[in-house]
């Protein structure tokens, strides 16, 4: 009975414990439009909470990259190379090899025999598995401290000094990838002429930008969008995990 008590104590401060890491990297620093600090900001825990499976991050990488290939690489083979219609010399006599065509693989200006032709080099992978990969993304970067909130962007037109300022005053010494809810020509514009930086809509965040990029810089109207095209689907029976953490969470 003793050594049940233990482990459901153990078990109980195990869990504690993992929940107060969680909401320590779910507050992300808050900054108003001028790149001064406001405090902080509670990310959405059905994105920013995920327990990162890496195999899945990678599986989703190598897919991205492969559809990203055109896949025209071509070479000719014998029966489409031009030339070699005639006999180059004699069959017998010369002490040479025998031959019938220049253009056979084995001779300078030949056919290709095994050369790459044009294929597909797409990879299917199921829509519940990239958004995992990308949940899994985002909390490394949340654990990480490497995820900023800002209120607003108040450029009046474009201006890369104004976007250089703004990523020198929060703090951004590295790559950074800036998330907007829609599109935006002013803030675009001030962006693309910074070379460590990249503007994406939050509808199409992708895992090659988050593995990229160091820092993320989320608008505030963006987070909305993430949770909502990006949560776990909701399951009609609640998992055991689920009710503790919400008995948990009454008991506090």
């Amino acid at each position: 009975m003793a050594a049940t008590t233990t482990t459901t104590t153990k078990s109980t401060a195990t869990r504690k414990k993992k929940k107060d890491e969680e909401k320590d990297h779910l507050h992300a620093p808050y900054f108003d439009a001028a790149g001064e600090r406001q405090g902080e900001f509670e990310l959405p825990k059905h994105i920013f909470a995920e327990t990162p499976n890496t195999a899945v991050m990678h599986q989703a990488y190598v897919r991205q990259m492969a559809n990203a290939r055109q896949g025209t690489a071509s070479t000719k083979t014998r029966a489409t190379v031009s030339g070699g219609g005639a006999k180059p010399y004699r069959q017998k006599g010369t002490g040479r090899a025998r031959h019938g065509s220049t253009r056979e693989p084995s001779m300078k200006g030949g056919a290709n025999v095994f050369g790459p032709r044009p294929r597909s080099y797409e990879q299917r992978m199921p829509k519940q598995m990239r958004r995992l990969a990308l949940r899994s993304a985002l909390t490394l970067k949340a654990q990480d401290g490497s995820v900023s909130v800002i209120e607003s962007f108040g450029f009046e037109e474009p201006k890369t000094r104004q976007a250089r300022d703004l990523m020198d005053a929060i703090g951004f010494d590295n790559t950074t990838l800036v998330v907007l809810p829609a599109p935006n020509l002013v803030v675009s514009r001030s962006f693309e002429n910074l070379a460590g930086a990249k503007i994406i809509l939050a509808r199409n965040m992708n895992i090659k930008d988050l593995l990229t990029f160091k820092y993320l810089l989320l608008a505030k109207d963006s987070l909305e969008l993430l949770e909502e095209n990006f949560s776990k689907p909701v399951r009609g029976r609640k998992s055991e995990a689920h009710m503790i953490e919400e008995e948990e969470e009454a008991e506090e």
